[in-house]
C-alpha cells in the first residue's frame, strides 16, 4: 500500500486563493475593493498605455488598445476589471483611420468644432450631435471621448479657442451640458476639460495662471459647475497649468474643496497627458483627488505603493480613488462587453453634421445679395486656397480623421453651381505644391504641423488684377475664402493669424473692385476656428459668412445657406474686437515681451510674464463684460448674427414664483421667409457691496423655425444663485437685495425690451479656495 505525502507548504494556501475571487459588478464594489492588493489598487490609478501613435500596444496583458486612441485605464483580469479606452475629441472620435494587416478603414465623422456648435445657441441640436458622437465612440470600441473643451475664450489669440465654446460661462456650461447629456445617453462617457483656467497654449504645462477667487468662480469655473450640476460627466480632466502657484493636477482646493465638496461631483478626475511631473509627486495628485494618471508610467505605480508604505500617502485616499474608478468602470461599454461594430452610420451622422454646421454659421454682413434666388447664380469664381482645401477642424489632439471633407468647390457643384476651371487648376496645383513644401520645411519640434494632427493652412497666393479680371465675365458672383488654422501647443500670432496678410487684403480689394465694376456680388467666407480682424476690410464685400471650421460637410452647409435652403440663425459666442489689442487681457497674454527683454530675462533666469506666469488683471472683465462695461467700440458684439428675415420681440414678463425667477418673451417672424431667432437675456444688478459688469448673460432660448407672421413665446427660469456674484470676503455666492433689470434682445448691444424685478438677498456659503499667492493689479470701473 502506497502512502501519499503532501508537503505542508502545499497546504498553506492563502485565504485569497481558497476563496473564490469576486468579479466586479455594480453591486459588489465594496467586496472587490476589499479583495484588491495594494499593488492592484496602485495599478488601477495609473493609465495602462498610450497608443497615440498607433503602436498597437497591449493593455494590462488582456485588452488591445484601439489604434490611435489616447490611452486607457488598466485591466485587472483576476477581479473582472476590464481596461477602458479613452479617445481624443471633442469634435469626433480621434483614432487611426487605417491599421496594419487590414484594408478596413476606421474614419470618424468630423463634426463642427466647439465655437461653431456653440454658435447655434441650440442645446437640443447640440445634444443630438452629442448622441452621434457617443454612438461613434462606442461603435469604435472606446469608452470615453476626451471632451468637451470648456475653457473660456479669454483672449482671441489662444490657439485652442476652436475647441472651446465661448467667452461667456453660462453659454459654455449650457452647451457643454447638452453635449455631455447627448454623449452619455448612448452609454459612452466624456471627459470635460481642461479643468481649469487653461487660457493659453504657450508654456501651458508650466505657466502659473494668477487669478482672483472671484474671477475664477464667476468665469473660469462657472461653466464646469453648470455642466457638473446639469449633466454629471463621467470624468473631468485636470489641466496642465498652475492656478495661483499650484498645479491643477495636484490642487486639493480645486479637485476636492470646489469640485467635490462645493459642487457634489461624484465622477472621476484624470490628469492631462503628462505622466511624472517635476515638482509634483504622484502621491500629491492622488491626495488632491486625481483618480487616474495619464498616460501612465510604471514609476507612478511604484510611487503610490511606496507612498502608502512610508506613510506619505494615506491608504484611505487610495481606497477613495479606487472606489471612484470602479464606479466609473461599471458604466462603460467595455465592462458591459458591448459588441462594437467598427462601422458607424456615416450617412446619418453626416446629416447631423450638415444641419448643426449650417445652424452655427454666422452671417456677419449682407447687403441683400444673399440668399441667391433660384437660377440667379449659375457660375461662381472661387478665390482663396481654402476654397479648395477647406478646414473641417483644428490641429492637435482635437483633430479628427474623416472619410472626406466637402470643400467650397464640391459644395457648390452639389447644388448645380459651376466654378471657374482656370481658378480650380491654379489653386489645386498650388495646394499640392504647398503641402509638399510645407512638410519638407517643417521644424522637427513642431509636432502639431504633422499631417496626422490635422489639416494645415498654407500661405495665400496673390493673383494679378489681370487674372482676376479675366474671371469676371464668365461668373455671376465671386467667393473669397479666408482660412485660419490653429490648435494645440501654440498660440496665434497677431500679424499673420489674427490680422490679414497683404496677399489676402489685395485679393479682397482687387476681386471686389473687379466684380463690383461689373455689378456682380462678392461674398467672403471665413474658414477659421476663432476670431479674425474684419474692421479694416468688411466694407468691401457684399456679404460675409463666418463658417468657422464646420466639420466634414462644411461645403454643403455653406451652399445650403448661400442658396437659401437654410436661413442663417447662428450668433457669435465671443466679441469680435476691432483689434486684438483692444481686449484688456491682451496686455497679459504671451507675446508682449519684446525679443531683447525676453533674451535678457531668460539669460538671468528671471520669470517671464506670459510664460512663467500670467496675471489675469482684467479680472471679471472678460469679453463683452469688458467691452460693454467700458463702452469700447467692437467690430461685432457678443450674440450678433444676421438672418434673411426679421424678428420682433414683445411682451417681456419677469416674475417671482416659489423662489424662482420666470422670464418670458414673445418672438414674431416679421419677415418674408421662415427662420429661427435667439432671445438673449442680460441682467443688470443693483449697485451694492460688489462691483459688477454693466450686464451679464443670464438666460437664452432659441425659437423653433417660425414661418412668416408666426410667433412663439419663450420661457426661461432662473434660480436666485444664477444671479449671484462671488463675495471673496465671505467665501460665498451673493445675490444682493434690490431691483434687477432684465434686458432682452438679439445681442449684447441690441436689447430693445426690459423689465425689472425686486429681489431679496440670497447667500450660499462655499469653501475658501484658490486664494492668490501674488498681488494682482485688478481692473476696476
Amino acid at each position: 500500500m502506497k502512502k501519499l505525502f503532501i508537503s505542508g507548504a502545499m497546504l498553506l494556501l492563502t485565504t485569497a486563493t481558497m476563496t473564490a475571487q469576486p468579479k466586479l459588478s455594480a453591486d459588489n464594489i465594496d467586496e472587490v475593493l476589499k479583495a484588491m492588493t495594494l499593488e492592484e489598487k496602485a495599478k488601477l490609478l495609473v493609465g495602462g498605455a498610450n497608443n497615440f501613435f498607433g503602436t498597437g500596444a497591449v493593455v494590462g496583458g488582456e485588452a488591445d488598445l484601439v489604434a490611435g486612441a489616447a490611452g486607457t485605464s488598466p485591466a485587472i483580469p483576476r477581479l473582472g476589471i476590464p481596461a477602458t479606452v479613452l479617445t481624443d475629441g471633442p469634435a469626433g472620435v480621434r483614432i487611426d483611420p487605417t491599421r496594419k494587416g487590414t484594408d478596413k478603414t476606421y474614419y470618424a465623422t468630423a463634426f463642427p468644432i466647439g465655437s461653431c456648435l456653440a454658435s447655434t445657441w441650440n442645446t437640443e441640436l447640440v445634444s443630438k450631435v452629442g448622441e452621434a458622437i457617443g454612438n461613434e465612440t462606442k461603435e469604435y470600441r472606446c469608452d470615453v471621448i476626451l471632451g468637451p473643451g470648456m475653457n473660456l475664450h479669454r483672449n482671441p489669440l489662444c490657439g485652442r479657442n476652436f475647441e472651446y465654446y465661448s467667452e461667456d460661462p453660462l453659454l459654455t456650461g449650457k452647451i457643454a451640458a447638452a453635449y455631455i447629456q447627448g454623449v452619455q445617453s448612448q452609454g459612452a462617457g466624456v471627459s470635460a476639460k481642461h479643468f481649469a483656467v487653461n487660457s493659453q497654449e504657450t508654456d501651458r504645462t508650466a505657466v502659473d495662471e494668477r487669478v482672483s477667487q472671484r474671477a475664477a468662480r464667476e468665469l473660469y469655473l462657472r461653466g464646469f459647475e453648470i455642466a457638473v450640476r446639469e449633466s454629471d460627466p463621467w470624468t473631468i480632466m485636470a489641466s496642465y497649468n498652475q492656478i495661483n502657484g499650484q498645479y491643477s493636477m495636484g490642487n486639493h482646493d480645486l479637485l476636492t474643496k470646489i469640485l467635490r465638496e462645493d459642487w457634489g461631483y461624484k465622477g472621476i478626475v484624470m490628469t492631462d497627458w503628462i505622466g511624472i511631473r517635476e515638482g509634483l509627486p504622484t502621491v500629491s495628485e492622488v491626495h488632491a483627488g486625481n483618480d487616474l494618471m495619464e498616460p501612465g508610467q510604471p514609476a507612478q505605480v511604484e510611487e503610490i505603493i511606496a507612498g502608502v508604505k512610508s506613510g506619505k500617502l494615506d491608504i484611505a485616499d487610495v481606497d477613495r480613488n479606487v472606489r471612484r474608478m470602479l464606479e466609473y468602470i461599471v458604466k462603460t461599454p467595455s465592462f458591459h462587453q458591448y459588441p462594437a461594430s467598427n462601422s458607424p452610420d456615416f450617412k446619418a451622422h453626416a446629416a447631423i453634421t450638415r444641419q448643426s454646421a449650417a445652424e452655427g454659421i454666422v452671417l456677419l454682413k449682407n447687403n441683400g445679395t444673399l440668399p441667391w434666388k433660384d437660377g440667379a447664380v449659375k457660375t461662381v469664381a472661387l478665390f482663396g486656397e481654402k476654397s479648395y482645401d477647406f478646414l473641417s477642424g483644428g490641429t492637435g489632439s482635437g483633430c479628427v480623421h474623416p472619410p472626406y471633407v466637402v470643400d467650397m468647390l464640391q459644395g457648390l457643384e452639389n447644388t448645380g453651381i459651376k466654378s471657374s476651371p482656370v481658378l480650380t487648376d491654379i489653386y489645386r496645383k498650388y495646394i499640392e505644391y504647398a503641402r509638399v513644401k510645407f512638410q519638407a520645411e517643417r521644424h522637427p519640434a513642431k509636432w502639431y504641423q504633422l499631417e496626422m494632427f490635422g489639416q494645415q493652412k498654407y500661405p495665400e497666393i496673390g493673383l494679378s488684377p489681370i487674372a482676376i479680371n479675366n474671371e469676371v465675365s464668365a461668373a455671376d458672383a465671386a467667393i473669397i475664402t479666408i482660412g485660419r488654422q490653429a490648435g494645440e501647443g501654440i498660440d496665434r500670432d497677431i500679424d499673420t493669424e489674427f490680422n490679414l496678410i497683404p496677399e489676402e487684403r489685395a485679393l479682397i480689394t482687387d476681386v471686389c473692385n473687379a466684380f463690383h465694376a461689373a455689378g456682380k456680388p462678392v461674398i467672403v467666407i471665413i474658414n477659421s476656428g476663432s476670431v479674425i480682424e474684419t474692421a479694416s476690410w468688411s466694407s468691401y464685400p457684399d456679404a460675409i459668412l463666418c463658417a468657422w471650421q464646420p466639420g466634414m460637410e462644411g461645403g454643403n452647409s455653406i451652399a445650403d445657406l448661400l442658396t437659401g435652403k437654410v436661413n442663417p440663425s447662428g450668433k457669435l459666442t465671443m466679441t469680435w474686437p476691432v483689434a486684438a489689442s483692444d481686449h484688456h487681457s491682451t496686455r497679459n497674454f504671451p507675446g508682449n515681451v519684446d525679443f531683447y527683454t525676453f533674451e535678457m530675462m531668460t539669460a538671468n533666469n528671471m520669470p517671464i510674464p506670459g510664460h512663467a506666469y500670467t496675471n489675469h488683471e482684467e479680472d471679471i472683465y472678460v469679453g463683452y463684460r469688458y467691452f460693454d462695461t467700458f463702452q469700447k467700440e467692437v467690430a461685432y458684439p457678443f450674440g450678433f448674427g444676421l438672418s434673411y428675415t426679421t424678428f420682433q420681440f414683445s411682451k417681456p414678463v419677469v416674475k417671482s414664483r416659489a423662489g424662482l425667477v420666470d422670464i418670458s418673451v414673445t418672438v414674431k417672424n416679421t419677415g418674408k421667409v421662415s427662420g429661427k431667432e435667439v432671445a438673449q437675456v442680460y441682467v443688470t444688478a443693483p449697485k451694492g457691496r460688489l462691483e459688477k459688469p454693466v450686464q451679464e448673460l443670464k438666460a437664452f432660448a432659441k425659437t423653433r423655425e417660425l414661418k412668416p407672421g408666426e410667433s412663439q413665446t419663450l420661457t426661461m427660469t432662473l434660480q436666485p444663485r444664477d444671479l449671484a456674484s462671488f463675495d471673496e470676503a465671505g467665501s460665498q455666492w451673493l445675490t444682493e437685495a434690490g431691483q434687477y433689470t432684465f434686458r432682452i434682445g438679439s445681442s449684447s448691444r441690441d436689447l430693445p425690451l426690459s423689465a425689472t424685478l425686486t429681489l431679496s438677498e440670497y447667500t450660499e456659503k462655499t469653501n475658501n479656495a484658490l486664494a492668490p499667492q501674488q498681488p494682482l493689479n485688478l481692473l476696476k470701473q
